[in-house]
């Protein structure tokens, strides 16, 4: 990794944890109940897609990468006759905001960090990223919690959209991908739940990486099938490095210090290791170098 991929992945690692509340608090699940969607996985699949449109399963399963297709298809395109997309964005953006107005009630840290970030979200390249197009497009609010987030949210399917861009580059996209990273440091039983995964499907699909030399026959995963996931994880952070161009890395770690103090009162409603395989947010002003940063998953 170079430098500035370094301190890239290290914003990730921030603002990660304030967008990630909208899949694990509780007042975002209640935000989603609010209009209808009462279902843990009808609030998540309509919540994170809401910025397309009453978009349907097939196109969300490919975009989001990694999810049964029957899991999709249970909530989509249902949970649209339930709350239209409209509904849903407003239900999203109050109950990621207010976990984020609970959890740091000064709103001039999160003006702080939204000065910060908005910028660089606004002028992301969403060339090749339907998400992140689809969420730069939003109108701001005027409440500097929800902008924030929105901010987030914005860059966070940035590096998303340009991780599965990685993955498919890799040959390891979709369930590839989680039962390799369950050779690695992701619990099998807990990922083939919450992904919706059948034990056959599952077994089949860690018998091919068995064949591919990517997975050992205890479902290990080998140098070469570690070396895929690092590959795919430089490219990531390549691709991920744009909307921070033309800054100076000065500039990069006053925004990290900008949204720490709202990172680091988010990151207690995460595990470690998580589903999500967030890591704990960077301390940027002990290591402005970057030093404790790693690479991706492997590497830690």
């Amino acid at each position: 990794m170079t430098s500035r991929d370094t301190l890239v992945r290290g914003l990730w690692t921030l603002f990660e944890p304030l967008h990630a509340v909208t899949y694990f608090s509780a007042e975002s699940r209640a935000a989603f109940a609010s209009v209808g969607l009462t279902r843990y996985w009808d609030g998540y699949f309509a919540g994170r897609s809401a910025p397309l449109g009453a978009v349907t399963a097939a196109p969300v399963t490919a975009l989001f990468s990694g999810f049964a297709p029957a899991l999709v298809e249970r909530a989509l395109p249902a949970a649209w006759s339930v709350a239209s997309p409209a509904a849903v964005l407003d239900a999203r953006s109050e109950g990621a905001a207010s976990t984020l107005r609970t959890l740091v009630p000064d709103p001039d840290v999160a003006a702080r960090a939204l000065a910060a970030l908005a910028p660089i979200a606004a002028g992301a390249d969403t060339v090749g990223r339907p998400l992140a197009a689809a969420n730069r497009a939003l109108p701001p609010t005027g409440d500097p919690y929800r902008d924030l987030w929105q901010a987030t949210a914005t860059l966070r399917e940035h590096r998303g959209d340009g991780h599965v861009i990685a993955l498919v580059t890799e040959d390891i996209a979709g369930l590839t991908t989680i039962v390799l990273r369950s050779g690695l440091d992701l619990d099998t039983s807990s990922m083939k739940r919450s992904r919706g995964w059948s034990d056959e499907v599952w077994d089949d699909e860690q018998s091919s990486l068995v064949d591919r030399g990517l997975l050992d026959s205890d479902g290990r995963i080998t140098p070469a099938g570690a070396e895929a996931i690092d590959r795919a994880e430089r490219l990531t952070n390549r691709l991920a490095a744009a909307p921070w161009a033309g800054l100076s890395d000065t500039r990069l770690i006053a925004i990290a210090e900008a949204l720490a103090p709202l990172a680091n009162a988010c990151a207690p409603l995460y595990p470690q290791p998580n589903p999500i395989g967030m890591p704990s947010p960077w301390d940027a002003a002990a290591d402005p170098a970057g030093a404790t940063i790693a690479a991706g998953p492997t590497a830690r």
